[in-house]
């Protein structure tokens, strides 16, 4: 029999004590394993409106809550007797009439029984109502029909009380209705307009994108431990339809993901890239973020999401953009990087302006005219300096002021080289033409979290790292989930400012302790020791295509 994991059980799970939660998850593993074994114990939950809810005994206080039909076994909640009883009494679980999505409902008259009085007013269902409702306009949806509100998965029995909800209990009541009918109610409230509801792609009520946002269905004992062993990880275990979408679908080559803080960009990474590990026993993955912390936090989710025991773990490398950067220049030179830090690019940059007899440019636009144009779109001459389009740059130069300014640069680069000293973008955009010239690559796949900010050199490193297509057409090579451009570093040429951005496709998302490899395993067979070069650019990146490419 099938056994299918809940949300509300999860959440349960982790308010009970430690010792309680380790009797509460050998049960569970019972009841998945043969739900008719003789030492479990069922009660059959009589006052409960549906009578498809058991009681199964896990200690003297402890219960589980389970939703047993001829087809499949639910786990929906656990708590002790009294408490656990209470809660199956007020609900039901079945599919909804309209949407299809299997939902846990909670009656309507057993809410009303135990509901505080300050909470909302109940609402008798009756036709009158409705129409006095509607007139008065009092309510925030009055306006909306009974196929309005079952479009968007209201339960039946709380249309009325939908209807009649004005600003002040609107809240309250959301807490007893399903999350896909309270956040289409949200964003009615607050644009007026009323969502699409997810289409259901399949009869089975159990698979439908709205009823994934709070049920999973169980394959195997394994998958059961992993998800029971962190129980407070909802995001692990249940996702978003708007977030499975995005893991799920299949791209025809790079894609960004776009949206607001809190939005879920990084968790659609981190399934994403152990989707990929998971459907082919092959591929290796790498997962890159900003920092370090970054991804030492992404390494430690992605134990949490993939079982250490299904050989996933080890085939997803986590590092750092300059991580991951400095381990493969380590590889192909065998040294580190002599990296010039901005006290050195100061002092060099004040000497050449000096012996040129700059004046009019200040010290401070001179760093940032180095970092973010000069270094960072590798220009090395004259004419390039010249036709580049300086993104992102508030200040506006003409072929004059340009002039005057490349000898100065010049003397920089000039002056770094016979130090022997290199920057960030020389190390990436060497690396991106060392790789780019080799038919194996060390990934199979790319997922980069935080790319807003990514340098034309980066990207077309990353570019470089996996091959142009993979044998398996349902996976794409490269994902950029980025944050807003709110959040972007300004001035800086960025994957949101590069040609290959208009090439790119690009997805929103709405509001709504075992250490993974490091990345020398894989790279190691793949790096030569030729010698890095700097790639000569002109006014567009060469990454453009490089990242553009499938």
């Amino acid at each position: 029999m099938p056994t299918i994991l809940v949300d509300s059980f999860t959440a349960a799970l982790s308010r009970l004590t430690n010792e309680e939660q380790k009797q509460a998850k050998l049960t569970a593993f019972d009841l998945h394993s043969n739900p008719d074994q003789p030492g479990l114990k069922f009660h059959r939950i009589d006052k409960s409106k549906d009578p498809n809810f058991w009681s199964v005994r896990v200690s003297r206080d402890i219960r589980i809550i389970v939703h047993k039909t001829g087809g499949s076994l639910m786990l929906a909640y656990v708590d002790h007797h009294d408490n656990a009883y209470a809660w199956a009494e007020r609900r039901r679980i079945e599919a909804h009439p309209r949407t299809g999505a299997v939902q846990i409902v909670e009656v309507r008259e057993r809410v009303e029984e135990v509901a505080p009085p300050t909470s909302f007013d109940f609402v008798a269902q009756s036709a009158h109502h409705d129409e006095m409702a509607g007139k008065a306009g009092l309510g925030l949806f009055s306006t909306l029909n009974d196929d309005a509100l079952l479009s968007i998965g209201v339960p039946y029995d709380w249309l009325a009380d939908v209807r009649a909800a004005n600003e002040d209990g609107f809240f309250a009541l959301a807490a007893h209705l399903p999350a896909e009918a309270s956040e289409a109610l949200l964003e009615f409230a607050a644009t007026g307009r009323l969502p699409a509801s997810a289409p259901a792609v399949t009869a089975d009520p159990f698979t439908h994108p709205d009823a994934l946002r709070r049920i999973r269905p169980i394959a195997n004992q394994e998958e059961l431990e992993q998800a029971l062993a962190f129980p407070w990880e909802k995001w692990g275990i249940f996702l978003h339809p708007s977030q499975r979408a995005l893991v799920e679908r299949s791209f025809a080559g790079p894609s960004r993901v776009a949206g607001s803080a809190g939005t879920g960009k990084t968790i659609v990474a981190i399934h994403r890239a152990v989707r990929f590990a998971r459907e082919n026993p092959n591929a290796r993955v790498l997962l890159a973020t900003f920092s370090q912390p970054l991804a030492d936090a992404l390494a430690k989710k992605v134990s949490v999401l993939a079982p250490e025991t299904g050989g996933i773990v080890p085939r997803i490398t986590t590092a750092s953009f300059r991580g991951l950067a400095e381990e493969l220049y380590q590889l192909e030179h065998g040294v580190r990087p002599r990296i010039a830090s901005d006290a050195i690019l100061r002092e060099r940059l004040r000497a050449a302006a000096a012996a040129a007899k700059l004046k009019g440019f200040s010290e401070r636009f001179l760093l940032s005219e180095w970092t973010n144009v000069i270094d960072a779109w590798g220009l090395t001459s004259r004419d390039s300096y010249a036709t580049v389009q300086r993104m992102g740059r508030k200040s506006r130069l003409g072929p004059n002021q340009r002039a005057r300014l490349w000898p100065v640069f010049q003397a920089v680069r000039d002056a770094l080289a016979a130090e022997r000293y290199t920057t960030w973008a020389d190390v990436f955009a060497g690396l991106a033409e060392a790789f780019a010239a080799r038919d194996r690559k060390p990934f199979h796949h790319i997922v980069l979290d935080e790319a807003q900010d990514l340098a034309p050199a980066e990207l077309r490193l990353f570019s470089a790292l996996a091959p142009r297509r993979v044998p398996t057409p349902c996976f794409y090579r490269a994902t950029l989930v980025s944050a807003s451009s709110s959040t972007r570093i300004p001035g800086r040429p960025s994957a949101s400012t590069c040609a290959a951005d208009r090439k790119r496709s690009a997805f929103a998302i709405g509001p709504h302790s075992r250490s993974v490899a490091p990345p020398t395993g894989f790279c190691r067979p793949f790096c030569a020791t030729a010698t890095a070069r700097r790639t000569s650019g002109a006014g567009s990146s060469p990454s453009s295509k490089a990242v553009a490419g499938d």
